[in-house]
């Protein structure tokens, strides 16, 4: 028979315990353990319903404890003559182990009358009414943030305190609340239990699961402040806004450029080691960025054709660019010293030796060239 809470706000805990009678949160312990093995003042881990009194209850309930039960405290000491059929642990009082009996039988025989959630113990029915009373009379000395369960308070003081208790016995890294910790194990074990719906792409973590989902539904719930982009992940805004802050935090060890994002200095040291992981399938030709390597891709599919080399153009305007090599047009001239060129980028790039400027550099000495040619030319010393 199921017990349901009727008036979940007038819970008390000051009733009279009669004189040889067992007191109610001896006879209710936390799921599975002795109601001997912690005091009054007993507060559960985060995986069970903590206490959820007023701060003059636990004052009273505290008080209570300390004066009249001393044996409570001594429980530890005491036999334990009734024993567990299934797990064989032992009680020193019967009552005890029928509580307990209900880790084994999954029995919850108290119910909430406002949403129904069953609980195997009275004093879990209790902590959870504070979802729906609301309150909260733990207070954060240092925020003022407040909290329902003093459990709360004291995993929230962390916060402050810096104290990481938990530690992974793989990496070694700390962590404060011991959830926190479990779910970080999943990276060493590979565990995934968090299914997305559409796609089963397995996660470890549920909010990770609650971030993929957007892609499916294409919310964007994170908009920057200056040019109003969204952004489906908090992360991904907070990198956009380094275009506007101009804070590029990622630098190359070789030649000391900087970048906005870690994955561009990651792209950009293929320049120093020559790396082309992007290989067309149809013409074996590498690329350094996977975009590269996606924009020659048309050139296969390409309808406009060079009629004196047969090479294959995109677009119409950049076979006629190209025709300029088999002809003698020269567009682009030279204001100082009358040289003319077929492109404005081999001008450009000619009127920096005028201004002697140095736009190419060598990734083994750092030494610069103003022009590309010069510096392959001084890349093949290093190669032999």
């Amino acid at each position: 028979m199921k017990v349901e809470a009727d008036d979940p706000v007038g819970i008390s805990l000051q009733r009279p315990v009669p004189a040889g009678s067992t007191s109610e949160l001896e006879e209710e312990t936390q799921d599975g353990k002795d109601i001997e093995e912690f005091p009054y003042d007993w507060e559960p881990d985060r995986n069970v319903d903590p206490l959820c009194f007023s701060t003059q209850d636990q004052e009273k309930v505290c008080k209570r404890g300390k004066s009249s039960e001393p044996s409570l405290k001594l429980g530890s000491q005491r036999e334990k003559p009734f024993i567990c059929g299934v797990c064989n642990k032992g009680f020193s009082q019967q009552g005890n182990l029928k509580i307990h009996m209900r880790v084994h039988t999954s029995e919850k025989p108290f119910t909430c009358s406002v949403c129904s959630q069953e609980f195997s113990l009275k004093v879990s029915l209790r902590a959870h009414m504070c979802v729906h009373t609301k309150e909260k009379p733990f207070v954060c000395s240092i925020c003022s943030k407040i909290f329902s369960w003093k459990r709360s308070l004291k995993n929230h003081m962390r916060v402050h305190t810096g104290e990481k208790p938990f530690i992974c016995s793989v990496c070694n890294k700390g962590f404060s609340q011991k959830e926190t910790l479990k779910s970080h194990m999943r990276v060493h074990t590979g565990e995934k239990p968090f299914f997305c719906d559409v796609c089963s792409k397995g996660f470890s973590l549920k909010a990770i699961l609650k971030t993929h989902m957007r892609v499916h539904t294409g919310e964007k719930p994170f908009i920057c402040t200056v040019c109003s982009k969204e952004f489906s992940q908090k992360e991904t805004l907070k990198s956009h806004m380094r275009v506007h802050t101009g804070e590029k935090p990622f630098v190359c060890d070789i030649c000391s450029k900087g970048f906005s994002l870690k994955g561009n200095l990651k792209s950009h040291m293929r320049v120093h080691t020559g790396e082309k992981p992007f290989t067309c399938e149809v013409c074996c030709k590498g690329f350094l960025q996977s975009r590269t390597l996606k924009t020659h891709m048309a050139v296969h599919t390409a309808q406009f054709s060079c009629s004196e080399c047969g090479k294959n153009f995109v677009k119409e305007i950049q076979l006629e660019r190209h025709m300029r090599l088999h002809s003698e047009e020269r567009p682009f001239g030279c204001d100082v010293c009358k040289n003319r060129f077929n492109y404005k980028r081999c001008l450009e790039r000619h009127m920096k030796l005028h201004l002697g400027e140095k736009q190419s550099m060598c990734g083994v000495s750092c030494e610069a060239f103003s022009q590309h040619e010069v510096l392959q030319k001084h890349v093949n010393i290093h190669e032999g």
